[in-house]
């Protein structure tokens, strides 16, 4: 008996410890974030007075607009859109017509394709830099948006085209025989039948694209040279030397471009996690 109501005390206590464990990683994780956003809204002369980490004695939304007009992250942030946006639609529409050819028909080679793929994103950025630099000025297109939304196509399309890859061959082919049989051909199998199937995957991957791309830092550093066409996240590091000491707008800099991102995540977060799990089941 003495076994048996120790047991349940263990067990709460195991319980209690987890969640005390995961609660004290969750307030380590918040601290910075909310250190940014509470500087974010703070004056310059109290921060410099008092110190980043003390408590906070003023409250303006001044940061916000001298770091959207004067520090340029409203450009920037027009630029990282027109990148980003196109790229997603471009990229997930390319990999979901590949996928579906090498998932659902008998092609030549289509294993060493996907494997072809998928170890092109094997390959550390780093070592690609000087000769994707070098390709973009022989094309002529050198420090232009074009560039940038070239290279995140290139490097993105076989990641994606490897994912949907396994969410499309697990649809089961009755499911297109029998739109076989009713008379579809392949463009409106994959239309109405297996594009609308794969939604959680594409949702998960729309999410994951924009966040990857739009938070993209090397790309645009390398195929970009004008400040007038640099992304947000590039914006970021002229702010900081435009202001080096006003944290203040820095920080409200930071929120300013993390806000696009979260937004995103937020607005597909269920389908996020439902494509998650579908995956994890299979």
């Amino acid at each position: 008996m003495a076994l048996m109501s120790a047991a349940p005390r263990r067990k709460r206590a195991a319980t209690a410890a987890f969640h005390l464990g995961a609660g004290s990683l969750a307030v380590l994780w918040l601290l910075p974030i909310a250190l940014v956003l509470v500087t974010s809204v703070r004056t310059f002369d109290d921060v410099s007075a008092h110190g980043l980490g003390s408590w906070p004695r003023s409250f303006t939304l001044a940061n916000y607009g001298q770091a959207w007009v004067d520090g340029g992250q409203q450009r920037a942030l027009i630029n990282s859109l027109a990148v980003t946006v196109p790229c997603v639609l471009v990229t997930l529409a390319l990999a979901a017509m590949a996928a579906f050819a090498l998932s659902r028909y008998e092609l030549p080679f289509r294993r060493s394709l996907l494997l072809l793929m998928l170890g092109g994103n094997l390959l550390p950025p780093q070592i690609l830099l000087i000769p994707v630099s070098k390709l973009t000025e022989l094309l002529g297109v050198y420090d232009t948006l074009t560039a940038l939304i070239g290279v995140q196509i290139g490097f993105g399309v076989g990641f994606y085209v490897f994912v949907l890859h396994g969410f499309m061959r697990a649809i089961p082919p009755e499911i297109q025989q029998a739109a076989v049989v009713d008379g579809a051909g392949p463009w409106q199998i994959f239309w109405r039948i297996i594009l609308p199937l794969t939604r959680p995957a594409l949702a998960a991957l729309s999410a994951l694209s924009f966040t990857w791309i739009f938070n993209d830092l090397l790309w645009a550093i390398t195929v970009l040279r004008s400040d007038t066409k640099m992304p947000i996240t590039a914006a970021l590091i002229g702010l900081q030397g435009q202001y080096v000491s006003m944290w203040n707008v820095i920080a409200a800099g930071s929120v300013i471009a993390a806000a696009p991102t979260v937004a995103v995540f937020l607005r597909f977060q269920r389908h996020f996690v439902a494509g998650l799990n579908l995956g994890a089941v299979k």
